[in-house]
């Protein structure tokens, strides 16, 4: 048994489960390649590759009367890599920039695509397949070319994944480590067009770009670990490709290319919306949670001013003066001060009217009100800002200062003891409540 028979044996007989294996494979080759799209952020050169197949994929219809994959397969894989190469080309020679060469490619190559088979319509019955994709087309000829492409772009990935991945961060990095450079993007770019390649029967030429980039694009918003971005974006490949080819084969007016492309735009809102670390939810709850603790730490830093004005004479500060001195009401005084309570930030008066800072509450007031004015005095000792022009900044700042931070920003300052208004700038041993 020669090894090429292996893959006849993987062929399942019903259409049906030729048509999930081929959105298998298509799942798979574009997540893997994806991912390299998504982060050298060359998008663009993956749609300019897929249109660019077409004249190939008209070639391989009009030259191969028997309508033989390989033969279709390798004009469109040549077309793909002239494609390629020309908007390299353009880019080296020219000063033309990537979004203009790969418009240029795009759009003649697949004029002359439309051109020639319109021309040739007689012998080119089938090429809408290749334009919109149609995945119960694909037999067992396509799948076994299916399977040969998936396994050597795998072992491909595989072998050269690590030079692969520092070229799409930084390829003169790349040159300093001694990767051959031009070699590589070579490769690279004979491995997109194989990928496109590849999808065209499932997704058609006019969206197969999607399936590059719209899975990696999800994995992308899950992990920051380049592994298991790969995994994920062949995972939603795989899943997208499975959900519009079952969708297709059983809807009519369904298709495949199309519903392929929307199942994996549903997964990616998905992932949009719900990502731990780069979802809107996560994000919009971070935002929430970092403006309530910025309002509890005013209200922190208000009462320890309040005590200052009065010279710490006394600890308990009224309601009515956090207000006044918060620029609110007493109902919105009451409301942070409930908050601070909450966290253990202070301890309320037994008739409700005032409060006083717990152990905690004016170790955290006196670290806001030191980062505050330390930072006033580096903008205007270090960067010659005006002293009546740090005060906003430092707001802002003061809130997200580390230890590190400060203790930097003191050093620098030689240890200072006032601000820049002549206010004594509170010192760490003094981090614990007055008495």
């Amino acid at each position: 048994m020669n090894f090429l028979a292996v893959f006849d044996l993987l062929i399942p007989a019903t259409g049906a489960g030729k048509a999930i294996l081929a959105a298998v494979l298509l799942g798979a080759g574009a997540g893997l390649l994806g991912s390299f799209v998504v982060l050298r952020r060359v998008a663009l050169m993956g749609d300019a590759i897929s249109h660019a197949v077409l004249p190939g994929v008209v070639a391989g219809l009009i030259y191969s009367p028997d309508r033989h994959p390989g033969m279709i397969f390798l004009c469109a894989a040549l077309a793909g890599l002239l494609g390629a190469g020309i908007v390299r080309a353009l880019m080296s020679t020219t000063r033309l920039k990537s979004d203009t060469a790969l418009g240029i490619v795009l759009a003649s190559f697949f004029a002359f695509g439309i051109m020639w088979q319109s021309r040739n319509q007689a012998g080119t019955a089938g090429v809408m397949n290749f334009l919109f994709g149609n995945i119960g087309s694909i037999n067992a000829a396509d799948l076994k070319m299916m399977m040969v492409a998936t396994v050597l772009l795998c072992v491909v990935v595989f072998v050269l994944k690590r030079p692969l991945l520092v070229m799409s961060f930084d390829e003169g990095f790349s040159q300093a480590l001694g990767y051959p450079v031009r070699i590589l993007n070579g490769i690279f770019y004979f491995l997109l067009t194989f990928s496109v390649v590849v999808a065209l029967q499932a997704v058609g030429v006019v969206l197969v770009s999607a399936m590059l980039i719209t899975p990696a694009a999800a994995a992308y918003l899950l992990t920051d670990k380049f592994g298991k971005m790969l995994l994920l974006s062949m995972a939603f490949g795989v899943l997208s490709g499975i959900i519009g080819g079952v969708i297709s084969a059983n809807v009519n007016g369904m298709p495949t290319g199309p519903v392929i492309t929307l199942a994996a735009t549903v997964v990616f809102a998905a992932v949009y919306f719900v990502a731990p670390k780069h979802g809107v939810l996560a994000k919009l709850l971070r935002t929430v949670k970092r403006r309530r603790r910025v309002r509890r730490e005013n209200t922190l830093k208000a009462i320890y001013q309040i005590q200052e004005s009065g010279g710490f004479t006394h600890e308990d500060v009224s309601l009515i003066e956090i207000a006044r001195k918060r620029r609110n009401t007493e109902d919105h005084a009451r409301k942070e001060c409930a908050s601070l309570l909450k966290y253990g930030f202070i301890e309320m008066s037994g008739d409700g009217h005032s409060v006083h800072l717990t152990a905690a509450g004016w170790k955290r007031a006196m670290e806001m009100v030191r980062n505050h004015r330390l930072w006033e005095l580096y903008l205007t000792n270090e960067a010659n800002y005006a002293d009546d022009h740090v005060h906003e900044d430092a707001e802002k700042i003061e809130h997200i200062l580390g230890a590190n931070t400060v203790k930097q920003l003191e050093k620098d300052l030689d240890f200072p003891e006032l601000d820049p208004h002549g206010k004594p700038i509170p010192q760490p041993q003094l981090l614990t409540p007055v008495s």
